[in-house]
């Protein structure tokens, strides 16, 4: 088992509002720095336009700072995830994430079996992992529903459990439904703030320890050390008021923070 980094974890700092958006290689080398061991290429579609060239130095240049790449994507289409083999291939990824949706394509349970019966055997040939991630748009009770039916070693759960509160179920409950199907795990902190005047809450990210995840509770029930599971650092943080400058400051704080205490875990 080892810890990473995941894009999301550099939301705002690969995104339109930074001056000088971070590219992969420097995301790459942020997460040596930060000591880091994975790093995890999720929902970045720029990865999708990368010819042989790009993507060789992207696996080389995770070779040199000694990090295991894994990759994130959406949808259940044959096509499109065998497209993500391909470059699972190319960048030497045995991991890959997905999730049951995508803006145009919102299959039921008995379409998603029929469509990953066709591309999960050939991940499992390749000696690659596919993961559905647990989020809102789909019942956790539906996502185990095809991950049963599918019935393959390489096809499981990426297990986040702060995704699914928005459906009204807890993430105690998620952890404990999907643990013995879960092949990855992202690792993110979240919490509940009244709105001013009292009128609702909101709900957002915090730094890992200080809100609602059970991380030792989800870790005991789910035992990422003994089934060689990677624990993915993501975060969701709300844009500051100081702009630019004062979000990325936090976002890379928090990013060190959460590696730290996960290293401190070990």
């Amino acid at each position: 088992m080892a810890y990473g980094i995941s894009t999301y974890a550099y939301f705002w700092r690969i995104s339109a509002r930074a001056p000088r958006p971070l590219t992969l290689l420097d995301m790459l080398q942020d997460t040596r720095d930060l000591g880091g061991e994975v790093f995890q290429i999720c929902d970045y579609p720029d990865i999708e336009t990368y010819d042989d060239a790009r993507l060789a130095d992207i696996r080389a240049a995770a070779d040199d700072l000694g990090l295991t790449l894994e990759l994130g994507t959406r949808g259940v289409r044959p096509a499109h995830l065998l497209r993500y083999l391909d470059l699972a291939d190319r960048l030497g990824v045995t991991l890959v994430r997905s999730m049951m949706n995508t803006a145009d394509h919102r299959p039921g349970t008995h379409e998603a079996i029929a469509l990953l019966a066709d591309s999960v055997p050939a991940y499992a040939a390749a000696g690659v992992t596919l993961g559905l991630e647990t989020y809102e748009q789909v019942s956790t009770d539906d996502l185990l529903t095809v991950v049963r039916a599918v019935d393959d070693p390489h096809f499981g759960v990426v297990l986040d459990p702060g995704n699914s509160v928005a459906r009204l179920e807890r993430p105690a409950d998620v952890v404990e439904a999907t643990a013995p199907y879960v092949v990855n795990i992202h690792v993110k902190d979240f919490a509940f703030t009244r709105r001013d005047g009292w009128v609702g809450f909101t709900y957002a990210g915090c730094p890992l320890g200080e809100g609602l995840l059970d991380h030792r509770g989800m870790v005991d029930t789910v035992r990422p050390d003994e089934r060689g599971i990677h624990q993915i650092v993501e975060h969701w943080l709300p844009w500051q008021d100081g702009g630019f400058d004062a979000t990325a400051r936090l976002e890379h704080q928090w990013t060190k923070h959460s590696i730290n205490t996960l290293t401190r875990s070990k």
